[in-house]
């Protein structure tokens, strides 16, 4: 697929914060003075090229008033952390969560990420998903500071 100058816009546009309203992508379609059904397609397009690999949305918690996140990290046992890992995932509470390899003085292998508004609130949410899914080897890990979140910049 060869990349045209209005793909630039669309991508330049993509890059960028979502309008926050109902339809952003409406108002997306509106600036390139494009239908919105046009602009979706165009953004499928570029996902069946692989030009785009995903799209995602990013949370300023602090701004949205939680004060309070901690990554728990969990040491389940190889058989079970599928099932384990889709089932915390479906928590409300639980906004990532992945499988990562252990290590000698590593022995936990799944990662979630909660956010509260409270470090006793994270603490009672991690107890509680704890004896949901009888794990006791776990350690709740507290963000010092948010870091800056960026997204990259193609045009």
């Amino acid at each position: 697929m060869e990349v045209t100058e209005l793909d630039k816009k669309i991508i330049r546009l993509l890059q960028e914060d979502l309008p926050i309203c109902a339809e952003p992508y409406k108002q997306i379609a509106k600036e390139l003075a494009m239908e919105e059904e046009e602009l979706l397609n165009k953004i499928q397009q570029y996902v069946d090229y692989g030009i785009i690999r995903r799209l995602g949305a990013v949370l300023r918690h602090r701004k949205a008033g939680i004060t309070a996140n901690a990554m728990v990290v969990w040491g389940v046992e190889s058989p079970r952390i599928a099932e384990v890992g889709k089932s915390m995932a479906m928590f409300p509470e639980v906004t990532h969560c992945y499988e990562r390899s252990t290590y000698p003085d590593w022995p936990y292998n799944l990662f979630t990420m909660i956010h509260a508004n409270s470090k006793e609130d994270c603490y009672e949410i991690a107890d509680k998903l704890s004896k949901t899914f009888d794990i006791s080897n776990y350690q709740l890990l507290f963000s010092s500071e948010e870091l800056k979140k960026t997204s990259m910049k193609y045009f």
